[in-house]
C-alpha cells in the first residue's frame, strides 16, 4: 500500500530526476518476492528504497527479479511521492493493468517453482585456501548454469578460506554439495570431512574433495568421508560430470 507523499521543499524539486528511467529492484529469493507482492505489489504500487529522487509523474519501468528468475518481471508505473530523509526512496503506483495481469500470472508460476520460470539453484560451498582457484570454480560453475546441464539452473556459493571457517558455514547453513580442499590452514579437508560426518550429522551432503597431493591426499580425503575425489587441476567437465552423479541432476 502506497504512503501519502511527504512534503517537499523547493531545494528538493530541484534535485529531482526528469527523466524516463528503469529501476532494478533485486530480491534475495522467491520468497521475499512472493512476500513483497503480499505485502504491497498486488495492491497496485511499492515503495522502492532508492537514493535517486524522482519528481512525482516521472514514468518508471520496475525490473523484479531475484536470482534463480529465468526472466526479470517488467512492470510499469508512475511516481506518485518521493521523500530524501530517513529511509529515501520513491512510491510507485503500477498503471499498466496487463501487466498487472501479467504479473499476477508469474507470482503464480513462482510460488508452483514453475522450472521455466524459476531455475533450481544449488547451495555450494567451496573450501578453498587460494582465492584464484576458488573464483575459477565459482565463475566456471555460473558458467555452465546454462550448458552443463539439460535444466536451467543457478549457483548459490559460500567460500571459506580455512577449514575452521567451513566447519562454522556447515553448523549454520544448509547446503546442496561441498567441494573441499585437502591442505587447508587450521583444520585440514580431512578434519572438515569428518565433522560434517560425524559432529554435524551430515552424513547425506555430497561432498567433492580435490588436492593435489596424490594418493595420500585421496587416501585421507576418501577415509574420512568424501564421496569423491579429484585431482588438482581440475577440468571443469570433471567437476560438473561428478556433481551430476552425485547429486542425480
Amino acid at each position: 500500500m502506497l504512503e501519502d507523499p511527504p512534503s517537499t521543499g523547493s531545494d528538493n524539486k530541484r534535485r529531482f530526476t526528469r527523466a524516463l528511467v528503469t529501476l532494478r529492484v533485486e530480491y534475495d529469493g522467491a520468497d521475499d518476492l512472493v512476500g513483497d507482492y503480499t505485502d504491497n505489489l498486488s495492491h497496485g504500487g511499492t515503495f522502492v528504497a532508492t537514493s535517486r529522487l524522482f519528481a512525482p509523474g516521472t514514468a518508471i519501468r520496475l525490473m523484479l527479479s531475484f536470482p534463480g528468475l529465468v526472466e526479470p518481471i517488467a512492470i510499469d508505473g508512475v511516481v506518485r511521492w518521493a521523500r530524501s530523509e530517513d529511509e529515501p526512496g520513491v512510491g510507485i503506483e503500477f498503471i499498466n493493468g496487463h501487466d498487472r495481469d501479467r504479473l499476477d500470472e508469474v507470482i503464480d508460476r513462482v510460488r508452483r517453482r514453475d522450472p521455466h520460470t524459476v531455475s533450481r539453484t544449488l547451495k555450494v560451498l567451496v573450501v578453498e585456501d587460494n582465492a584464484h582457484v576458488a573464483e575459477l570454480i565459482r565463475s566456471g560453475l555460473r558458467g555452465s548454469s546454462k550448458r552443463g546441464f539439460e535444466d536451467a539452473m543457478e549457483f548459490d556459493f559460500r567460500i571459506a578460506e580455512n577449514g575452521r571457517a567451513a566447519v562454522e558455514l556447515l553448523r549454520v547453513e544448509h547446503f546442496d554439495l561441498a567441494i573441499i580442499d585437502v591442505y587447508l590452514p587450521f583444520l585440514d579437508g580431512g578434519q572438515v570431512i569428518a565433522s560434517a560426518r560425524g559432529e554435524l550429522g551430515l552424513r547425506e551432503l555430497p561432498i567433492i574433495a580435490v588436492s593435489a597431493g596424490g594418493e595420500s591426499a585421496r587416501r585421507h580425503a576418501m577415509h574420512s568421508g568424501a564421496d569423491m575425489f579429484l585431482e588438482k587441476p581440475m577440468r571443469l567437465r570433471q567437476v560438473i560430470d561428478t556433481m551430476r552423479v552425485l547429486m542425480k541432476l
